[in-house]
């Protein structure tokens, strides 16, 4: 690691953004640009194979994963996120589009935040983020402010609550159809399971899938963004198929920038709605599949719906 001697007069030193970057020789060099734009000081320049020194105290580690073979990243990048935890440091990191499943095996998640090739200004934005972040609660931030993981949360909860009133309505009408319980009569102790739905269809959720697609082409992609919900229908179509969904595939399944597209895998990982499961035979590579919690939510919104004689959005 090479420590970078300023001036004394440098006024950097008061802003508060400390930053390490790691990066390979000849890559880009767009994470100095925007700590120049944005005052931060480089308190150290690192190697991918050199260790962090423990005199290290960044704010956040900003690493330029672009041009780096996907199996490097393997044996490093766990190292580097270990570190950065250790650190309490945000983690910033700038990858390549081909490289989204390498880099998310590791990453994905926690206080990281994945930039596919992003511009400076990208990695302004990210940078001020992740250290505001790292601040919370001792920085002064709008209480009232719904985040996106907040509002995830709310809206999980909506959901659910939609599906339990929908199965309700559906199984009441359900009941409705049975013949009359007769007038007289001893009561007894009924101990039957109440009547079983069909198992939802995958060829179902696809065809709501293909209808939100068309309705792109008629209004364009960016007016009826709704990233968490196409990925909640791809994963649970994927399911009933015993399909397994890479984490590049679910960024084109979100039909939104992939830079968006992992922002949101990562909040509803998170969340608990999302599960990262490595590939046995391939630790490059991670797949991604709705948690049991999630699934029994699609399971039962969908259900509700189809019982209900009601379209999926």
């Amino acid at each position: 690691m090479t420590p970078l001697d300023d001036a004394p007069s440098d006024t950097r030193y008061d802003t508060g953004i400390d930053a390490i970057l790691i990066t390979a020789e000849g890559a880009p060099d767009r994470f100095a640009a925007a700590l120049a734009a944005v005052d931060g000081r480089i308190v150290a320049r690192i190697g991918w194979q050199a260790p962090f020194a423990l005199h290290a105290t960044p704010q956040v580690v900003v690493v330029e994963a672009a041009g780096v073979d996907a199996a490097f990243l393997a044996d490093h990048l766990p190292r580097i996120v270990a570190r950065a935890a250790v650190l309490e440091a945000a983690l910033v990191v700038a990858l390549d589009a081909d490289q989204i499943d390498a880099v998310s095996a590791a990453t994905l998640g926690g206080g990281t935040t994945l930039l596919v090739d992003p511009g400076v200004a990208d990695c302004v934005a990210a940078i001020v983020v992740a250290v505001e972040r790292t601040r919370s609660p001792a920085g002064v931030f709008d209480t009232g402010r719904e985040t996106d993981g907040m509002r995830l949360e709310r809206l999980n909860t909506e959901v659910a609550r939609i599906a339990e009133a929908l199965a309700r309505l559906t199984r009441a009408e359900l009941a409705g159809d049975a013949p009359a319980a007769p007038i007289v009569g001893d009561r007894t102790t009924r101990y039957g399971a109440p009547p079983s739905l069909a198992t939802p269809s995958a060829a179902d959720v696809r065809r709501a899938i293909r209808a939100r697609r068309l309705r792109d082409q008629f209004f364009g992609t960016a007016l009826f963004e709704d990233p968490g919900w196409d990925m909640l229908l791809d994963l649970y179509a994927a399911e009933l198929e015993q399909a397994r969904v890479s984490v590049s595939s679910l960024c084109i399944a979100a039909a939104v920038a992939p830079t968006t597209a992992l922002r949101w895998i990562a909040r509803m990982t998170d969340t608990g709605l999302f599960e990262r499961r490595p590939d046995m035979r391939d630790r490059r590579r991670a797949f991604m599949a709705l948690s049991e919690r999630a699934s029994e939510a699609m399971r039962g919104y969908i259900l509700a719906t189809t019982g209900a004689n009601l379209r999926i959005p």
